[in-house]
């Protein structure tokens, strides 16, 4: 183990991750960031975000990405790569252990994101990310204006999906395994009435086609009552299925809600229970999920741990 003790150790490339390295860069505090599996985080997936301030023509997800590390990188920002595998809090500065070494931290600001539940049906992973099959409707809903699509789940977000691409396409699937949706009754009420929503029940997806095009042409169901299998014409696949944050390394170190999700202390969107440690991005919030958010909550992480770490060392 290195005798070196980091001033801060951003866990996470994302939004939140970089935007916190900008920061702490700035600061003069010299942050080093561990990438793990999907540098750069969801957005790198994305083909075109057209809704992050001050790109009025859009902008590459992977672009954008590429851009903040730069930026971050301007900064004084080193990366390694590791996958933390849990933190020890017992003694200050912190320990950051990672399967092939550990990593002394004064500060530590975690921005590990949430992985979209898939259905695991052949043709999704090969048509994930521009290419027709997506998790996220406010991302990309308005690239599918007058097209069919479908969404693929029966809770509240897949009820929220549904109803926001209304918005743009000329008709709406909502394929479900009930004969009713999960959702909240006032949900499930908005989503069934609504004239451009067509809820498929009783059946589960079968494979996504396409996969030759390069481009989603339609999702093959089974219904489950009858076995009978068939084709929605779609272009546009939204998965809505639910999301598992990437906490557990640290759940003995900041406290979580019962699916998982960093739960900030405090009064505050990103302290946590242990001193000096904080949260950023779609690891603390299930709600809104969105780059800019998860920017702003990189900000804030960021400026805590700052200010913390003034305090502690006057």
């Amino acid at each position: 183990m290195s005798a070196k003790v980091e001033n801060v150790v951003i866990v996470g490339t994302g939004c939140a991750g970089l935007t916190a390295a900008i920061y702490t860069g700035r600061a003069n505090l010299a942050p080093l960031v561990l990438e793990g599996t999907l540098p750069g985080g969801q957005l790198t997936t994305t083909s075109e975000v057209e809704n992050f301030p001050g790109f009025p023509d859009g902008i590459d997800g992977f672009q954008l990405m590429q851009n903040l590390r730069k930026q971050a990188e301007k900064f004084g920002t080193h990366y390694e790569s590791g996958t933390v595998t849990g933190i020890d809090t017992a003694s200050w500065p912190y320990t950051l252990k990672l399967s092939d070494r550990e990593i002394k931290a004064k500060t530590v600001i975690v921005a590990t994101g949430a992985s979209p539940r898939l259905t695991g049906i052949p043709g999704e992973k090969e048509l994930y990310g521009g290419k027709g099959v997506t998790t996220c409707a406010t991302c990309d809903g308005a690239f599918y204006r007058k097209m069919d699509v479908a969404v693929i789940g029966g809770g509240d977000s897949a009820a929220e999906e549904a109803l926001f691409l209304t918005r743009f396409a000329s008709k709406v699937y909502l394929v479900h395994r009930r004969d009713s949706l999960r959702a909240s009754k006032i949900m499930a009420d908005r989503a069934t009435s609504h004239p451009k929503i067509q809820p498929v029940w009783d059946s589960v997806p079968v494979a996504v086609e396409g996969v030759a095009q390069g481009a989603v042409s339609g999702l093959k169901v089974k219904n489950l009552k009858t076995g009978a299998e068939s084709v929605l014409p779609v272009k546009g696949i939204f998965v809505a299925i639910g999301h598992v944050p990437n906490t557990a390394a640290f759940k003995d170190a900041a406290d979580t809600d019962d699916q998982g999700y960093f739960i900030p202390a405090g009064h505050s969107q990103v302290k946590t229970k242990t001193p000096g440690l904080y949260v950023a991005g779609d690891c603390a919030d299930h709600h809104y999920r969105q780059a800019i958010t998860a920017a702003g909550m990189g900000c804030q992480a960021a400026i805590e741990a700052e200010r913390w770490l003034a305090d502690k060392e006057a």
